[in-house]
């Protein structure tokens, strides 16, 4: 009865959603978000916000990008009233003094956001704009409070608490189906058959994050082939002819693919709870299956080649492995973490680096990312917490005894006048 009422209040509020009066019509949207920050009725308040999402999707680029501009610097911080108040609570800390700084600190913008939210069905159209401010205006200054605005929010709209995980399966509802293959990010997907053999097999699962908000949107899936043994390569992993076990047999969960779905939520990470989530959910279903492990691309790995100058027999399989054991373990950025993206999320999630395997991915893709050389990740559910703590607080990486003696081994041979 409770999904009913809720089924019905939304088609209540869709279908009688108050239409904007004319006066709306002739507003700018600039003035249109002034008058939503200040309206103090929600009916009007929802006829101004709705009134804005809706002229804003008809905007072209050059228009958004100036209603970007405007939000981010009419709406912005007051510095001054922000300090005077910060003043006032540090000498005299109350409640009244804090609601002060804390009203003064906010921009207006995140309240704009908000308001904005109030219409039904607007977080997905609120994803989708900063999936445009990010498109239009990453790479300028001005707009990046904006960005992190958005962010804010969204880190809280999107927690954990309020995500659905769902199975998604080739019986669910086409219009999803549709969305896995179109988001489908690492391995393509390239034909409603090749989706089949994907979800279809008792040997096969996928699973998604929803949101109430964005029912019909997944935010990520993982991918997860049940088998026997630590699986080297995806090719055979995928293979029409490969052979399907019971679910039962299988003692391994491999994650081969993991999709972020949605541009507007980049750097809200949901990955790390949904691998651990959907280990946890195998785990108790299956019980045979033992390890939970990756099959990940490298994808930095060709470029590091390259830029070490390194002789064409570095493609020996055993000295390729040595050289991806090395990235993995000692490429760094700047700031200490590992260069390589996928090893920084992995092993973020409290993952270790179990293996490397050659001739892993022999599409065009994999050959020009990685020169075909794929890693296993090992999700060990009892260490992935110590993990993580190592690795956060001093950048430690976990890995086993084989990928640390391949690296040693790799910058034991290398020249000393290439040093990594």
């Amino acid at each position: 009865m409770t999904r009913l009422a809720d089924l019905l209040s939304t088609v209540f509020e869709r279908r009688y959603r108050p239409s904007p009066p004319l006066a709306l019509q002739d507003l700018s949207l600039a003035e249109l978000a002034e008058d939503l920050i200040g309206s103090a009725g929600e009916t009007s308040g929802i006829a101004l916000a709705g009134e804005f999402l809706c002229r804003f999707d008809r905007l072209d680029d050059d228009e958004k990008l100036t209603i970007f501009r405007h939000i981010a610097t009419a709406m912005d911080i007051d510095a001054s009233a922000a300090r005077a108040a910060l003043d006032a609570y540090q000498h005299a800390p109350s409640k009244v003094t804090y609601r002060a700084y804390v009203e003064k600190a906010e921009p207006r913008r995140q309240e704009l956001i908000r308001r904005l939210n109030r219409v039904p069905g607007a977080t997905g159209q609120l994803v989708r704009m900063r999936a445009e401010l990010l498109r239009l205006g990453g790479k300028e200054p001005a707009l990046a409070a904006l960005d992190l605005d958005f962010r804010h929010l969204f880190v809280s709209w999107f927690n954990r608490g309020f995500l659905v995980l769902r199975p998604i399966s080739w019986e669910s509802p086409a219009h999803v189906l549709e969305k896995i293959i179109a988001y489908e990010a690492v391995h393509a997907i390239d034909s409603w058959d090749d989706l089949r053999r994907r979800l279809e097999p008792g040997d096969r699962r996928c699973f998604a994050f929803f949101h109430p908000a964005m029912p019909d949107e997944p935010l990520i899936f993982v991918e997860v082939a049940l088998t026997l043994g630590i699986a080297g390569s995806i090719q055979k992993l995928l293979a029409e002819t490969r052979q399907i076990i019971d679910a039962e047999d299988a003692d391994t969960a491999v994650f081969y693919s993991i999709s972020n779905c949605q541009a507007g939520l980049a750097g809200i990470s949901f990955g790390n709870s949904l691998i651990k989530q959907v280990a946890a959910d195998l785990s108790r279903e299956l019980p045979g299956l033992k390890t939970f492990v990756t099959l990940s691309p490298m994808p930095g790995f060709a470029r590091w080649l390259q830029e070490r100058e390194l002789s064409d027999d570095i493609l020996e399989p055993e000295v390729l492995r040595a050289l991806a054991a090395l990235y993995l373990l000692a490429a760094k950025r700047a700031d200490g973490l590992p260069l390589d993206p996928v090893a920084r999320f992995h092993l973020g999630n409290g993952a270790m680096v179990r293996e490397v395997h050659t001739g892993a991915d022999v599409s065009q893709k994999g050959l020009n990312q990685s020169v075909g050389v794929m890693v296993n990740y090992l999700y060990d559910l009892a260490k992935v917490a110590q993990n993580h703590e190592r690795f956060a607080t001093h950048h430690d990486i976990a890995a086993s005894s084989g990928i640390r003696a391949l690296a040693a081994t790799a910058q034991k041979n290398l020249s000393q006048d290439k040093p990594i």
